[in-house]
């Protein structure tokens, strides 16, 4: 077991009409709220209008349109301008983990003054933060728990993750009735993005029973809850499971002690994302069991047997290569099943690009680090075989 230093210093309220208490944990950190929200669906459901009623007594400022994948120019810089201009006490963000990977940003990017991306891109460390408080209506980053974020710059191509202590939420609200409205692909979305971060977590070189555990019970839950969400969207026990196992995602608590994989799907799909502007979970689901087949060999063959055998039930007694590769097939099947494309070609990826981003990840992500090492030439022969 590795050795580690942890601390979670964000609040979770969850559960049903959690949000009424949000006068009471709004007022300590002042009456000037910068509200952060996306493109317009906490209006669908109410909430906008619900967070205005209880916050009647605050002085609110707007950030809309904050898009999947959030981009630096305009969002993050239009709300340091905000954050700035209206001395901002405390950002609401109100939505699904692309708001609030923006908002830490602009978090950040409020208490400095030279241009944000200096401490996006780690060239200057942060020295202060403004407060977050959150209202999560996705069950899918995990962003909620974590003090990281991925910011997008459409000029040079970048998705760059961002993280520093100074940007874990204070306050966390967790109401799973905000997710019955979420669209089938974006829940299917959010399961295979929180499936994933526990992949990055699992397929490492030390692990202990203790994470194992967690983490195949979590994988288990997040198969049989979302699909369960799909066929009732208002089916309350299987949202609220379903949200706990993202919430949990990306804060280490899955795999305290265990040692760094180097998240390579991420760092693989950031360029497909940066480039094509996809959406994040489908293009993890898609190249995952890929990335999978293509570092299946004598060193990493034994996880992909304890996750075939633990996860999927497959039976022990075969040859361990045929379980692992039933367990990818099981993996590619299972996201197959809740209906996320499997084809890069079918989220607008062609062949024109994958050797230019395949240097773009070599260059930038890495990869030949990771628990399994990814050369250049590994990440374009997943990109084809993902094609």
């Amino acid at each position: 077991m590795q050795n580690f230093d942890y601390q979670t210093p964000t609040r979770l309220i969850f559960g049903k009409d959690v949000i009424e208490e949000l006068p009471e944990v709004m007022k300590q950190f002042g009456k000037r709220i910068l509200l952060s929200y996306g493109s317009g669906s906490i209006k669908k459901i109410g909430l906008y209008d619900k967070v205005k009623e209880l916050l009647k007594d605050y002085e609110i400022y707007e950030l809309p349109d904050i898009q999947p994948n959030p981009k630096y120019d305009p969002s993050v810089l239009d709300g340091v301008k905000i954050c700035k201009e209206k001395n901002i006490d405390v950002i609401l963000a109100v939505g699904g983990g692309s708001v609030l990977d923006c908002t830490k940003a602009i978090a950040a990017g409020a208490k400095y003054e030279g241009d944000p991306w200096d401490l996006i891109t780690y060239k200057v460390k942060a020295k202060e933060a403004l407060p977050i408080v959150d209202i999560i209506t996705l069950a899918a980053t995990g962003s909620e728990y974590d003090a990281g974020g991925v910011i997008s710059r459409t000029e040079t191509n970048d998705k760059t993750g961002y993280s520093d202590p100074l940007l874990y939420p204070v306050v966390s609200f967790l109401d799973p009735v905000y997710t019955f409205s979420v669209s089938k692909k974006q829940t299917a979305a959010g399961c295979a993005d929180a499936m994933n971060h526990i992949f990055e977590q699992y397929f490492c070189e030390d692990s202990t029973l203790l994470n194992d555990g967690f983490m195949e019970s979590a994988l288990k839950s997040l198969m049989i809850n979302t699909k369960k969400c799909l066929e009732n969207p208002e089916d309350y026990t299987a949202r609220a499971e379903m949200m706990l196992c993202c919430t949990y995602g990306c804060n280490g608590i899955y795999s305290l002690g265990n040692s760094e994989s180097g998240w390579p799907c991420h760092g693989m799909e950031h360029a497909l994302s940066a480039y094509y502007d996809i959406t994040h979970g489908e293009g993890l689901a898609i190249i995952t069991p890929r990335w999978m087949k293509h570092i299946l060999n004598e060193k990493t063959v034994e996880r992909f047997v304890k996750y075939g055998v633990n996860v999927f039930g497959i039976d022990e007694k075969q040859d361990k290569f045929a379980i692992a590769e039933q367990a990818i097939d099981a993996t590619y099947k299972f996201f197959e099943s809740i209906n996320i494309p499997m084809h890069l070609k079918d989220v607008g990826i062609d062949e024109s690009r994958i050797d230019e981003m395949a240097k773009h990840v070599a260059e930038n992500e890495g990869l030949e680090e990771a628990w399994a090492p990814l050369l250049e030439k590994d990440i374009a022969e997943i990109f084809r075989e993902s094609l």
